[in-house]
């Protein structure tokens, strides 16, 4: 019996927030906006420079954020990631344990928990610098296909294909999601996973019935130059195809529906997050058999809520936030 709506696979990270000026950002040496992959000993040095300055912490990762908000909205969730036998590991199970979220996520020995350093700037725009630690653990051996057979749909990010452990646990999710007749929904996760690990990306793409991707990765991913013209070749390759453009609005293709969706008036303050809660907020609403029309001004309207406050999570109540689109919207 498939009892779990939607089962998540990714990192499991404790996100740790930081406002900087431009300037600052500069001196840190990494890209604006992008996802830098950070070892253990610059994270130290990061850390140290920060060490007066006020962090907002959370548990996160990118398919976590979306599994989250996912089970907030009220869908029955999963979580398969690794921790690492500290404080942060802890910390993270037991915030999961509260959202009522059916984890899989051994704490190892002797690993330390991953975690990424968010840099917001003034203009809300997120730098990531990712430090995967425990992460770099998670295998193959991990993956329960007891899990995989529940579940109805199940969503891998695309930043699990950095390293090779990671690629071949998204290939056996894969396998498993096939042969138990689940299915597999797939986050491109950054232009970077599209540029430096585009084959694995396709490789996991080819068995996928849903695309979630913004501008940049789905005109990498497509080698097409308008978003508009990415979505239209996505979708010929992709049952289900999400292509988000930030202020622009957002395109989807749910089966044989295809609807623009607008963007909602917002105050930007941070965008870490926004693409997390879109596909968490998207997958509520068509497993919940509301017409993808609606499921996409759910996520837009959902998105515009969470970059106009700090942190990936809605501080305002998630029931009022999906009642508010889907109280009347039809069903599929």
């Amino acid at each position: 019996m498939k009892n779990i709506q939607l089962t998540g696979i990714g990192n499991a990270l404790v996100d740790i927030e930081y406002r900087v000026t431009d300037a600052e950002l500069r001196a840190f040496g990494v890209d604006k906006g992008a996802m830098t992959l950070t070892d253990p000993d610059r994270r130290a040095e990061i850390l140290a420079q920060l060490q007066d300055r006020e962090a907002h912490k959370s548990s996160g990762g990118s398919a976590a954020n979306s599994i989250i908000a996912f089970s907030q909205f009220g869908g029955a969730a999963a979580y398969c990631s690794i921790l690492g036998l500290d404080a942060d590991g802890e910390h993270y199970a037991s915030e999961f344990r509260e959202l009522g979220i059916h984890l899989e996520a051994p704490l190892g020995s002797g690993l330390e928990t991953g975690t990424c350093v968010v840099f917001v700037t003034p203009d809300a725009e997120r730098t990531l610098n990712t430090t995967l630690a425990a992460n770099l653990e998670f295998t193959r051996r991990h993956i329960n296909e007891e899990l995989i057979r529940r579940s109805e749909w199940v969503y891998i990010e695309g930043y699990k294909l950095t390293d090779d452990n990671g690629a071949e646990a998204a290939d056996m999710v894969a396998f498993y999601a096939k042969k138990h007749d689940t299915r597999l929904a797939v986050s491109c996760s950054d232009g970077f996973i599209v540029e430096v690990f585009g084959d694995r990306l396709r490789d996991v793409l080819r068995h996928a019935d849903l695309v979630f991707g913004n501008e940049r990765e789905a005109t990498l991913l497509s080698q097409e130059g308008t978003p508009h013209d990415a979505f239209k070749a996505l979708s010929a390759q992709y049952n289900n195809v999400v292509v988000t453009m930030g202020d622009q609005g957002s395109l989807v293709r749910w089966y044989d529906v295809e609807a623009q969706i607008p963007a909602y008036k917002t105050n930007l303050v941070d965008t870490i997050g926004a693409g997390d809660m879109y596909a968490g907020a998207f997958l509520y609403g068509v497993l919940h058999r509301h017409h993808p029309e609606y499921a996409g001004r759910l996520a837009s309207y959902a998105s515009a809520q969470v970059v106009a406050q700090y942190g990936p999570r809605l501080k305002v109540s998630h029931i009022d936030v999906r009642d508010t689109i889907l109280v009347s919207a039809p069903e599929a």
